[in-house]
């Protein structure tokens, strides 16, 4: 537990406590909406605080809990018992900006018994004031929209420190004429380049045997492609991670996905990595039937 972070999520109603939450599962927290806090302190006595994959603890709780307030200090009292030291994150926005959102999703306010709207947003911000003043962050997100208020979490994950590890980019080859993956974000079509599988000597190995390696490579087609390629996502990959894709898919096509497309596929996996990027690899297509093209 010394490694792992314990978040808190709280705040007013429309604030974007969803989408905070969301932000923090990518990262690979342990999430929990809508948790009382007396149940807080007993789940640290379960075996999944030891959980190596997990890297911290966010808990989004608020008026929607009958004694959230009642119970919040007392709660917080005994996870600093345990030595355990949560960081309360507190949302909020204006009047108007939380009006026109819970406009657009037509959702009930939790607070909004036999009063109106604008009644409910501003009693439960008085109810709520004494824990913001309390909270150690405090985002205002009047002006964010979902992916401003996503960098924002990852700024407090990381102290400010982007990881761009974050976004999880995979390579697939693949063959044509057994259809194109389904999540795939970027396509390459590899078939302009000359076909190993005509070469009787290569014709029954693939792109992951150094003969149809060099085959492909030593084209100066290949050559001028990865180039101009590899310069494609030197500047692409930042723009995503800058946009908090969580996934990036590469997908690398030729005839059967069993020559070029592996050979390509490789050269992009071994690219990105050189970076830090860790992205996977899958040769989808690479056992298929050779002998039908």
């Amino acid at each position: 537990m010394k490694n792992q972070k314990i978040f808190i999520i709280t705040g007013l109603s429309g604030s974007g406590k969803s989408t905070a939450i969301s932000a923090f599962e990518d990262a690979g927290f342990y999430c929990v909406d809508n948790m009382p806090m007396e149940l807080v302190p007993k789940l640290f006595d379960l075996p999944v605080k030891e959980d190596p994959e997990i890297k911290g603890f966010v808990f989004v709780m608020d008026v929607r809990a009958r004694n959230f307030l009642p119970n919040y200090s007392s709660g917080i009292s005994l996870l600093e018992s345990k030595d355990l030291f949560p960081k309360t994150i507190f949302l909020k926005a204006d009047e108007d900006t939380l009006l026109n959102r819970f406009s657009q999703t037509r959702r009930h306010h939790p607070m909004s018994h036999n009063k109106s709207l604008m009644e409910s947003i501003r009693t439960e911000k008085a109810i709520m004031l004494s824990l913001e003043k309390s909270s150690d962050i405090i985002i205002d997100t009047s002006n964010f929209n979902v992916h401003q208020l996503k960098s924002k979490i990852l700024d407090i994950i990381h102290s400010g420190i982007k990881n761009n590890s974050l976004m999880k980019i995979n390579i697939i080859s693949f063959g044509f004429k057994y259809g194109i993956p389904h999540d795939a974000d970027m396509i390459i079509d590899m078939r302009f380049l000359s076909n190993p599988f005509f070469v009787p000597d290569l014709k029954n190995q693939d792109g992951e045997s150094l003969e149809v390696k060099n085959f492909v490579l030593s084209c100066d087609e290949t050559k001028t492609f990865l180039k101009k390629y590899f310069d494609l996502l030197d500047f692409l990959l930042p723009l995503y991670r800058k946009e908090n894709k969580a996934y990036l898919t590469i997908a690398v096509g030729c005839t059967g996905g069993r020559h070029r497309s592996v050979v390509i596929a490789r050269e992009l996996f071994e690219h990105i990595n050189s970076n830090k990027l860790k992205p996977g690899l899958i040769h989808r297509d690479i056992d298929r039937d050779i002998k039908i093209i």
